[in-house]
């Protein structure tokens, strides 16, 4: 049974626009030929616009990891709320755990909030994410489940520091072992260790630690990676990710934000397990959103 897993790699762009700024402009128009690619926006009636953002101010973007498969679009089995403040060069990373309880805007239903992306793509998880922590997002990234291979080999492995043992029959023929403590990974393993959760006992909570921790991996190793890597991460970049963030939006994060990622916070949204109808649901308190809210509200300083 192939287990449903992503990770919201799409902040990969980062490895290209944080902390890298000399290769941008160096590879000027390839860059901007991939960004076109990528640019997909929300809609008239989304959240974000060309004129969201820019300049130094404080930016909100919905990570968004998909798993995509033929005539299905997939539902958001990751979803991390970013902050990027310039000012105080600080970013976090907040993950909304897929089974979380909530209504679904645009729809009229409550359900997991991780369905959101399967009936509206972007928007409505924006929407979604919007209503239910009281918010208001400037932007979305969204990469499918290749991706997250393709993104790591782009930038030759990564290295990562595993707090647990398993083996994963998933990985090559004969399986993977990951061992406890510092393990160099290559694409396919990377997958393997992003997508774990059945045999971890923190389960979701787990993986979305291991999600965030090959997030800042990727980002870390792009932003030191040489010159000629940089075509290798453009093509997996243009392949597998979407975004409404403009060219010189991308130029602005460059430009502003290349010490944030130095300063970076992770924050898992948590709930209680709870059981409607039949079906699992993670309940999260009033309480809780509140408290992630004024995270987010914190991280862009807004009063």
């Amino acid at each position: 049974m192939v287990k449903k897993v992503i990770i919201a790699f799409s902040i990969l762009i980062g490895c290209i626009l944080i902390g890298s700024g000399t290769y941008v402009y160096a590879l000027y128009h390839s860059i901007k030929e991939t960004a076109s690619q990528m640019y997909k926006p929300v809609g008239a009636n989304g959240n974000s616009s060309a004129e969201n953002g820019g300049d130094s101010r404080p930016m909100s973007i919905l990570l968004l990891g998909v798993d995509e498969r033929p005539n299905d679009p997939g539902r958001s089995d990751t979803m991390i709320v970013m902050t990027i403040n310039p000012k105080t060069k600080k970013m976090q990373m907040i993950s909304i755990p897929r089974d979380t309880r909530t209504e679904i805007v645009g729809k009229g239903t409550v359900d997991k909030i991780n369905s959101a992306y399967a009936y509206g793509g972007p928007k409505m998880a924006m929407d979604t994410v919007d209503h239910f922590l009281n918010i208001h997002l400037d932007h979305y990234i969204k990469i499918n489940m290749q991706g997250l291979k393709d993104l790591v080999d782009s930038v030759g492995g990564i290295t990562v520091h595993n707090d647990i043992s398993w083996h994963d029959e998933g990985i090559y023929k004969k399986g993977y072992f990951y061992h406890k403590g510092t393990l160099h990974l290559n694409g396919a393993q990377a997958l393997g260790y992003a997508r774990m959760r059945h045999l971890d006992p923190r389960g979701d909570f787990g993986r979305n630690k291991r999600q965030r921790e090959v997030i800042m991996a990727v980002i870390n190793k792009a932003s030191k990676a040489p010159f000629t890597k940089y075509n290798d991460i453009l093509k997996a970049l243009g392949n597998n990710v979407q975004t409404d963030l403009t060219f010189d939006q991308m130029k602005d994060i460059a430009l502003h934000d290349q010490k944030a990622r130095e300063n970076c916070v992770s924050y898992e949204m948590k709930g209680d397990n709870g059981y409607i109808n039949g079906i699992y649901y993670l309940l999260v308190s009033h309480s809780e959103r509140q408290k992630v809210t004024q995270m987010i509200e914190s991280g862009l300083q807004i009063n």
